[in-house]
């Protein structure tokens, strides 16, 4: 009896050292799977961020764009230099320069009038304005001589709304000719479209604003939408000024002596538009990728 209980003893023994050892080996096997658990979280977190980090980028780089293209667009519309003739110095006579002027600044001047003004005075020609540069001795005791050191002043003359959705004639200047349907919607459309362009983007940068606010990307597909019919608004508004310019010279041609370019506010329009569509390509890639991969990541989460 004496050995059988010492034998029980020792099996007793023995086996609470086998559930020891088992306990050891469980709370081994729980760390490595809680260690598991940890870094697959923390592997999570860090590739949230670096996507975080990534749209933010897209983000921020896509508003830089948005605010210069917004800057160049103001800009091309305010100023006067879409279109600069040159034309050699002029003599210095008072009663010329008066006529001129008076018709260059009548209200509603004839298209040819004002035309021939530009032509003959160093004009620019702007979506709102039209300006010459005349001598700056204008009076009756002038002297008519001609020299390059006039002293010259700018004088502007904006046009009217009746100016600006007036019809243009096939004949410019002749009222009986009929009218030019293509060149009268293409000037109506190259003032209209700029504007146009300004307050999408301005619109855009609203819901944008919202949502930065909210602290979701999502909203800014609709910024990235207007953004690129701002870009396709700005692109139609340069054809439209080009083939405008471009048909009415080919009806009232230029004096031999004088030559036509395309100034800086037209090429501020003309650098505006590809960045209007590159900051729409980033906002909408950052939304959309965001909105898709926040998708992928919430259904392993719940797997």
């Amino acid at each position: 009896m004496r050995r059988r209980w010492r034998g029980s003893y020792g099996g007793g023994g023995l086996c609470r050292e086998v559930r020891q050892k088992r306990r050891g080996e469980s709370r081994v096997l729980w760390s490595e799977l809680e260690g598991e658990a940890g870094g697959t979280r923390g592997w999570a977190s860090s590739l949230n961020a670096r996507m975080d980090n990534r749209f933010a980028t897209a983000f921020v780089i896509a508003c830089v764009l948005s605010l210069i293209s917004t800057i160049y667009m103001a800009a091309s519309i305010g100023t006067d230099f879409w279109y600069e003739y040159r034309s050699p110095v002029q003599e210095n006579s008072s009663d010329l320069n008066k006529s001129i002027w008076e018709e260059f600044n009548a209200d509603e001047a004839d298209e040819k009038t004002y035309n021939d003004a530009l032509f003959r005075y160093n004009g620019t020609l702007g979506l709102w304005r039209r300006c010459i540069t005349m001598p700056k001795n204008t009076h009756w005791y002038a002297p008519v001589e001609r020299t390059e050191s006039f002293d010259v002043v700018t004088k502007c003359m904006s046009f009217t709304l009746n100016e600006q959705f007036m019809e243009k004639y096939v004949d410019p200047g002749n009222h009986n000719s009929g009218i030019d349907v293509l060149r009268t919607y293409l000037w109506r459309c190259q003032f209209l479209l700029p504007f146009v362009s300004l307050g999408l983007m301005c619109f855009g940068a609203l819901i944008g604003l919202c949502a930065c606010i909210c602290r979701s990307l999502y909203p800014t597909i609709a910024t990235g939408i207007l953004h690129l019919l701002a870009g396709l608004c700005t692109l139609g508004s340069v054809s439209c000024y080009v083939a405008g310019i471009e048909l009415l010279h080919q009806k009232l041609e230029m004096p031999e002596n004088v030559s036509g370019e395309f100034g800086w506010s037209f090429c501020l329009a003309c650098v505006s538009a590809p960045l209007q569509f590159m900051a729409s390509a980033l906002f909408i890639w950052a939304a959309h990728t965001n909105r898709k991969e926040y998708t992928l990541m919430k259904a392993y989460r719940v797997a």
